[in-house]
């Protein structure tokens, strides 16, 4: 959301951008873009506040100021056990997941000058569901091997995505068309190994393909804060270079970016991001899609959204799971289902609307 430059002046900001230019001292500059900021705000209160109604979701409801009592030590042993232990993990497992997806889904979008360049059509996530299945149908794996097989596959399958589409370089064009095969080729492993598994496998296999955060503890939270812990300050310290790669490799270059190496790097980071969400909460899908385009509309800004993507990552994956909730009665469905639903409406809308803007 702002940028800093030293020794160099500061710009002058587009007529009605929104953008102000602001000079500090030893000739730092400091691009501030109100509208990214209060985006940004907006969206770090809403992820707040649903996390707050969400711990009181569920069959013994809690008021959302009981809630934050309880958060703050001043709850009933009641309460302390079910906010705490009970539902805590899981709504902290929704916010990071979601926020690693969105994250992730700027990267993938950016690098591949795309919007429709994500994990969900890339293949990735259908690598961490081959990985993860290997371990359920072959190996009889508990959870902490799958997660592991998650994280083994996904990395495995970005590697092989990055070279077949490498030539003198990643275009963005080939690198969605390759991950759009090697996702046929992952979606055809899949269904064969849930046809030869037997069916106690096949059965536990399908429940982990749905998606869910249902059970989820505090097992499943410290692996994935560490994940985001170390990748997120990454990705954000090349946000600048990401920018500029989207201005095109050329222009990168003659601003002295690191091109390929830079997008390796991006890559990896992101890849390891979804691999990280998958193993904590199964393929969560569209919100990687998403999150970036819808954090890019509200912005109104022409570059990457890191942060804001994250953020609406959030937010999009704790209303998901809200909704799962208390949208069908009695039946809770898994929060995957309930991405899959508007994930795919919006990918329609997307498609409708490049295509009349002519792009394709």
């Amino acid at each position: 959301m702002t940028d800093k430059t030293p020794g160099t002046p500061a710009a002058e900001a587009p007529a009605g951008s929104g953008l102000r230019a602001l000079r500090g001292p030893a000739g730092i500059s400091l691009r501030v873009e109100p509208r990214a900021q209060l985006t940004g705000l907006l969206l770090a209160v809403a992820t707040l506040a649903l996390a707050v109604v969400l711990i009181g979701t569920g069959d013994f409801e809690i008021a959302p100021w009981d809630v934050v009592q309880t958060l703050l030590g001043n709850g009933t042993p009641a309460d302390d056990f079910i906010v705490n232990d009970l539902r805590l993990p899981r709504v902290l497992v929704a916010v990071l997941v979601g926020a690693a997806l969105g994250m992730a889904g700027a990267v993938f979008q950016s690098v591949s000058r795309n919007p429709l360049g994500s994990p969900d059509l890339l293949g990735f996530g259908y690598g961490s569901a081959v990985g993860a299945l290997v371990v359920i149908t072959v190996f009889k794996g508990g959870a902490t091997e799958v997660a592991v097989g998650a994280v083994v596959g996904g990395v495995l399958a970005g590697a092989a995505v990055y070279l077949l589409a490498y030539k003198q370089g990643i275009n963005g064009y080939r690198l969605v068309l390759v991950g759009i095969g090697a996702s046929a080729v992952l979606v055809a492993l899949i269904q064969y190994l849930i046809a030869k598994a037997q069916l106690v496998e096949a059965t536990r296999a399908m429940v982990w393909l749905t998606g869910s955060l249902a059970g989820r503890d505090w097992a499943q939270v410290w692996p994935l804060l560490a994940t985001c812990a170390v990748l997120f300050p990454l990705v954000l310290g090349q946000s600048r270079a990401l920018r500029t790669i989207e201005m095109g490799d050329d222009a990168a270059y003659a601003l002295g970016v690191r091109v390929e190496r830079t997008r390796m790097l991006l890559m990896l980071a992101a890849i390891l991001l979804t691999t990280a969400a998958a193993a904590a909460a199964g393929p969560i899908s569209f919100v990687a899609l998403a999150a970036p385009q819808l954090a890019r509309r509200l912005t109104r800004s022409p570059g990457t959204n890191l942060l804001t993507g994250a953020l609406m990552g959030a937010v999009l994956l704790l209303a998901s799971d809200l909704a799962s909730q208390r949208a069908f009665g009695s039946d809770q469905l898994p929060v995957g289902v309930v991405t899959g639903l508007v994930g795919g409406v919006y990918l329609l809308w997307l498609l409708v609307t490049e295509r009349r803007a002519g792009r394709i």
